[in-house]
């Protein structure tokens, strides 16, 4: 039997809840984040809340970077590591040493009432370590983030998804794809851990940049905007850095229609699927009907070993 919806007041201003024995307390539910959509903050934590069956497994044991839209989705935002003070004494804290010798207490969303906290604080989509805190040098999976430059389609993009695929696949690799909710495609690949992150950084760049040389009309790898040609899609391997993050999969994204980071397969891809397909309002029912399809992300078996190229 599956758990009882979780909803989100919709008659009042503010609302205390309690989830699993925790007491959440939201705040301002009928603040409007998407006003051309009628969509509120309240929309958006019941949003959250019926997708974090499938989300939370992917967020679990990750320290939390914080994008916090307190005027909704076409307000100013900002970014905030370090897990605010005073919090439930129930947000568990994952404690990262940066470069100048400081250590950051990062939120980790660990469950349904910590997610409905971080949402509660304006994030609107979510950004995870790419290693979980018991490593955090030590990341499980690799990735690309496909941007479109300037005068580049999302037709160009899809393209260029097909390619990074083959090109994975033929080095034995699993290979996932998600749309960004942006502009662009996330191209995921879980792996053994085992590489230190800037190992991982350094197999991305060979790639991207090999891809970028056999496919110089549509690929570019090169970073720096001024001089990244047009009409190409970026293959950025950047974002596997040390201490960089992406939007995590079924993040809201804050853009026109309310977009979500959606898993899909490759042959939705090849089909025609776009960014502006699903959203807030369908990925509800999607997930119902298909599941999560990135599940082979957090499985243990079928993760490719690296070190075979590091």
């Amino acid at each position: 039997m599956s758990p009882a919806r979780l909803l989100i007041p919709r008659d009042a201003a503010d609302a205390v809840l309690r989830v699993a024995g925790k007491e959440v307390r939201l705040t301002n539910l009928s603040k409007p984040f998407w006003p051309e959509l009628g969509i509120t903050k309240g929309d958006l934590l019941q949003y959250y809340a019926d997708v974090s069956t499938a989300l939370l497994p992917h967020l679990r044991d990750r320290a939390m970077v914080m994008k916090r839209y307190p005027h909704g989705a076409h307000g100013e935002f900002f970014f905030m590591k370090r897990a605010p003070s005073p919090r439930p004494a129930w947000i568990e804290t994952c404690a990262i040493e940066h470069g100048s010798g400081s250590i950051i207490e990062f939120p980790m969303v660990q469950d349904l009432a910590a997610l409905l906290w971080v949402i509660n604080l304006g994030c609107i989509d979510l950004n995870q370590w790419y290693a979980r805190c018991d490593d955090v040098d030590r990341p499980d999976y690799l990735h690309f983030d496909l941007d479109p430059g300037e005068g580049a389609t999302f037709e160009r993009v899809r393209e260029t998804g097909l390619i990074v695929r083959d090109a994975l696949e033929t080095l034995r690799m699993p290979v996932l794809v998600k749309t960004t909710g942006s502009r662009g495609l996330h191209v995921y690949v879980p792996i053994q851990r085992g590489p230190v992150q800037k190992d991982v950084w350094r197999f991305a760049k060979a790639l991207a940049m090999e891809l970028a040389a056999r496919h110089p009309a549509l690929i570019t790898a090169e970073y720096r905007i001024a001089k990244r040609p047009k009409g190409r899609v970026l293959v950025d391997y950047n974002q596997n850095a040390w201490g960089r993050t992406l939007a995590s999969i079924y993040s809201v994204r804050p853009r026109p229609r309310a977009p979500v980071s959606a898993p899909i397969t490759w042959a939705e891809l090849e089909a025609g699927v776009t960014i502006e397909d699903i959203r807030l309002d369908t990925m509800p029912a999607r997930l119902a009907s298909v599941g999560d399809l990135w599940k082979p992300l957090l499985q243990a078996r079928g993760r490719f070993n690296l070190r075979t190229f590091v």
